[in-house]
């Protein structure tokens, strides 16, 4: 495992200065991560959400039981039937105590969603300013590279080795430089 765990710590560093290197490109991982988190908090939502209403189902359900049992209690009472009252009261409070329960866990959903809509906002404000951040990048990239281009044509335009005897600038300038010899010879001459 030793080698493993080396392998890896050794590539991820050298990921991390890859990374340090290229900022452009670093943004992008950020911003492709700030992605797949928005659509796991999206996830969360809907299905926090969807607790919420199951929850609200088991407490109406709950609730029709709890009135059916305090009716229960009543008539057992009217009736004098006062052991199967007690009976029908029992299970009325642990109706009760169980629909509290599920409320409180309705709540805790409640908590849990309104938190996770928190995240989610953090989340797509820093996928958007990730996002500006990406553009200005690779806008300051592009000028950058422009500039580069221009200031370098010279430096990049021949990567081939001066050759005096085939460049025909060379030719062309000793030429003209013959041209200019003769012609101050004949003005010599002719004075």
């Amino acid at each position: 495992m030793g080698l493993f765990d080396d392998l890896n710590r050794f590539l991820e560093e050298r990921l991390d200065e890859f990374l340090r290197n290229n900022p452009h490109l670093e943004i992008n991982a950020i911003v492709e991560q700030l992605k797949e988190q928005e659509r796991d908090t999206l996830k969360k939502i809907i299905n926090l959400e969807s607790q919420e209403r199951q929850l609200q189902q088991q407490i109406l359900s709950l609730a029709q039981d709890i009135q059916t049992w305090h009716s229960r209690v009543k008539k057992a009472q009217n009736a004098g039937e006062q052991e199967l009252a007690q009976k029908a009261a029992q299970r009325e409070a642990s109706l009760l105590h169980q629909g509290n329960l599920v409320w409180g866990q309705m709540e805790v959903v409640k908590q849990q969603i309104v938190q996770t809509k928190k995240l989610l906002q953090e989340i797509v404000q820093k996928k958007q300013e990730a996002q500006i951040k990406a553009q200005t990048i690779a806008q300051n990239q592009a000028t950058s590279n422009y500039q580069t281009d221009s200031a370098t044509k010279g430096w990049q335009e021949s990567t081939r080795s001066y050759d005096k005897y085939n460049d025909p600038l060379e030719k062309t300038f000793q030429e003209w430089e013959t041209n200019q010899e003769l012609e101050q010879m004949k003005r010599n001459l002719g004075k």
